[in-house]
């Protein structure tokens, strides 16, 4: 058994599958949609499919979860929806020769609860909700990262999608010009989709990792998210 350690777990759920035309056609499409996933944003055991409906990673950081669910959700969408429960706490991992290794820990056990409340009436209509319950440092930031979800998966429903494969497209680092290339467009045109509300997404997805790395190095130093003397 490894000692536990700070983690983000992220448990994704594919969304409404049993009403899905094709649900092999949809579980074909999620082993590669992930490992794209993992590719831009590597997770520490892999980003895997687990039981049914359900997949998972781990990230060191708050950062790369939040950046897994966005990437991930976006992958899938032209197969099926997606909705994302991120946890922060202790994992420890209790056979790692299995894949996805068995693990357990407040991690875990925040991500399930971020999904269980997915799962209510009232939030049904929500793609990811971060549970902070377990965060070193406490639970203060919750509400800004839930706040940017809400907003972020509302923006993503509107871009349509080649506004959504733009935006994975950006987020992963290509430049206009190869967007252009690949989706068969002018420069141009890339641009007023940025300008449509991929850009609002990218822009605002960056400053969450700011927001997250600063708190999190924050957390190390044992500052806990207080300003520091100049």
């Amino acid at each position: 058994m490894l000692n536990p350690m700070v983690v983000y777990a992220v448990i994704g759920d594919i969304v409404g599958s049993r009403r899905a035309a094709s649900r092999a056609a949809v579980q074909d499409a999620l082993g590669p949609a992930l490992a794209r996933v993992d590719a831009v944003v590597p997770s520490l055991d892999g980003l895997l499919p687990t039981v049914g409906d359900e997949f998972q990673g781990v990230y060191a950081t708050l950062e790369d979860a939040v950046s897994a669910t966005l990437l991930a959700r976006l992958h899938l969408l032209p197969h099926a929806d997606t909705r994302y429960g991120v946890g922060a706490g202790e994992r420890e991992v209790l056979d790692a020769t299995r894949t996805p290794p068995v693990q357990d820990g407040s991690a875990w056990w925040t991500a399930r609860a971020a999904i269980d409340e997915l799962g209510r009436p009232s939030a049904r209509a929500r793609r990811g909700w971060y549970d902070a319950t377990h965060a070193p440092g406490g639970p203060g930031g919750a509400g800004l990262v839930n706040a940017y979800l809400l907003c972020r998966d509302a923006l993503v429903d509107r871009l349509g999608e080649r506004g959504q494969r733009i935006l994975a497209a950006s987020l992963a680092g290509a430049s206009q010009r190869e967007i252009a290339a690949a989706e068969g467009i002018s420069e141009p045109a890339v641009s007023q989709h940025l300008r449509r509300g991929v850009g609002a997404v990218r822009d605002a997805h960056a400053e969450l990792r700011r927001f997250a790395a600063a708190t999190g190095a924050a957390h190390a130093d044992g500052t806990g998210g207080r300003p520091t003397p100049m």
